[in-house]
């Protein structure tokens, strides 16, 4: 039997409180910029089971070829970042969810939120061996140019512009 399921992880993904202050945060004590913000991200899904309309803001920035997450949780509605603070995920970008979603569930992992929208589908699971960090799968036309730019601008950046807000 062929593992579909990914290797390297592309991302680690964090929920802060305060977007803006955690930006700053990022920028002055790890050196970490240029940041790409992105306001009041939707994605509609099921997060254990029960239908969910999700909102968030999101900010992206990039160590070496690892990609940082910061997200802001909006709304009181159930999902996966309404209760989490901290280190939340580790990612991986794929270009067939499901395939990567099924190798990933062989290896014992289960779905707990299952997502998306016009740009993108996301798969969060967990080891329910070891509850805590949840695992993502990302699909997304264009999702791993874009990585590769947004690394090339962080290698690249000289400080100026360190916060570069896109229109969702």
């Amino acid at each position: 039997m062929q593992d579909s399921s990914p290797n390297a992880f592309d991302q680690i993904g964090f929920v802060v409180d305060n977007l803006d202050q955690s930006i700053q945060h990022w920028l002055q004590h790890m050196g970490v910029g240029p940041w790409t913000l992105f306001r009041d991200i939707e994605l509609q899904g099921h997060y254990r089971e029960q239908p969910v309309q999700v909102r968030m803001h999101v900010a992206l920035a990039y160590r070496g070829d690892l990609q940082i997450e910061l997200i802001q949780p909006l709304g009181d509605g159930p999902s996966p970042y309404r209760d989490a603070r901290g280190m939340h995920h580790m990612a991986w970008v794929v270009s067939e969810l499901d395939s990567a979603v099924a190798g990933l569930c062989q290896r014992g992992l289960q779905p707990v939120f299952q997502a998306g929208n016009a740009a993108t589908r996301v798969c969060y699971l967990e080891n329910p061996a070891e509850p805590g960090v949840l695992f993502e799968v990302i699909e997304g036309a264009g999702l791993r140019q874009m990585i590769d730019h947004g690394i090339a601008q962080a290698r690249d950046w000289d400080g100026e512009q360190p916060i570069r807000v896109v229109a969702a």
